[in-house]
């Protein structure tokens, strides 16, 4: 793969040599476009509640700011973003011995909340994989505020798994895709039962800890449970550092944190979600349309605007993070924002 030609904006924040595989470029290299425009279009609020932007590209930190209270060691809250880590904790668990495929039963996993209301064959049969790509029986739809399995009914509640897995099947939904928050929580907390241990502290060891992430905050219910299926609390760099963890197929340093099938599984289209979005393990993906061609880009998505992307042709990542939460049109004006200058600047230098 080509080395990419850009360098770090002027003044722009940096750290010296990576850790663990992750480097970054010094401060008080020279300009350039399109990253130039895209500054002075975020300083001027063309992307409204945008706090930081960091691009990586061949392991190297190119370029990366922040807007309206954003900072290094600020911690975003990206929403649904973050359900991409519950499905590197599967991976790890399966790597670890205690799964054996994505392909078992998810109840058979769930004994210490037997027995389960709306209990049937449908149900039984659910998957891991099934509730990796957001296409099992459950009667689960957060875009719809008559769904049973809506995530809106579950925050008043204490118990969230309890509830996700007494949720009833609908047989005419099974096997399509519909966007389900419910079906991460019961695979946190099936990765929870198998691995023995709190799913908050086993993806901090195994997925946080390995890429020197110490500073993060999960999201708990009123009843003490981990959420997985969004909320965890990062920086913008160590959002980055996942980034290079996906892609380099699950390694880190020298260290294979998630089996590097599950990873190339993970970024398989299983699901189409609708025209311009696929769907792997958690993971989006979407053709990105610049004025230098069209990539393939696989990414984490939240609520506010959040997207977290990953070129794997490029070797290259783009983190944006926003606060711009319950807002129409927040998607769109960050795919605007990546298309139309961060992407450029990786693609069109190529």
């Amino acid at each position: 793969m080509r080395t990419c030609a850009i360098i770090l904006a002027a003044g722009l924040l940096g750290v010296s040599v990576a850790v663990g595989g992750w480097a970054a470029q010094g401060d008080g290299a020279q300009d350039v476009s399109p990253l130039s425009e895209m500054d002075a279009a975020l300083k001027r609020n063309a992307f409204p509640q945008t706090t930081s932007i960091v691009i990586v590209v061949n392991d190297t930190t190119v370029f990366e700011r922040y807007y309206n209270g954003g900072g290094p060691a600020v911690l975003n809250n990206t929403r649904s973003a973050t359900k991409s880590i519950t499905a590197l904790g599967v991976g790890a668990a399966i790597a670890d011995g205690a799964i054996t495929s994505v392909d078992v039963r998810a109840f058979d996993l769930l004994g210490d909340l037997a027995p389960f209301k709306n209990d049937n064959p449908a149900k039984r049969a659910i998957t891991l994989r099934d509730l990796l790509t957001m296409s099992s029986a459950l009667d689960c739809n957060d875009s719809d505020p008559e769904s049973p399995g809506n995530e809106e009914n579950m925050y008043p509640l204490a118990q969230w798994a309890r509830w996700a897995a007494d949720l009833p099947t609908n047989d005419s939904v099974a096997g399509h895709w519909r966007y389900c928050t419910a079906g991460t929580v019961i695979l946190g907390r099936i990765i929870q039962n198998a691995v023995g241990e709190p799913v908050d502290r086993y993806i901090d060891r195994r997925i946080l800890e390995p890429l020197g992430i110490s500073e993060h905050k999960w999201f708990y219910s009123a009843g003490g449970e981990a959420m997985t299926g969004g909320g965890l609390e990062l920086t913008s760099r160590d959002l980055a550092k996942l980034t290079e963890l996906v892609l380099h197929r699950g390694v880190w340093g020298r260290q294979q944190v998630v089996p590097a099938e599950f990873m190339d599984d993970a970024l398989t289209i299983h699901k189409q979600a609708n025209k311009e979005q696929a769907y792997g393990y958690l993971f989006w993906r979407r053709n990105w349309k610049t004025r230098c061609g069209v990539v393939e880009g696989w990414y984490m998505a939240g609520n506010g605007g959040n997207a977290i992307v990953m070129f794997r042709d490029l070797n290259a990542a783009i983190v944006v993070t926003r606060t711009r939460y319950n807002t129409r049109g927040m998607h769109q004006e960050t795919i605007r924002l990546i298309e139309d200058y961060a992407l450029p600047a990786v693609l069109c230098r190529r």
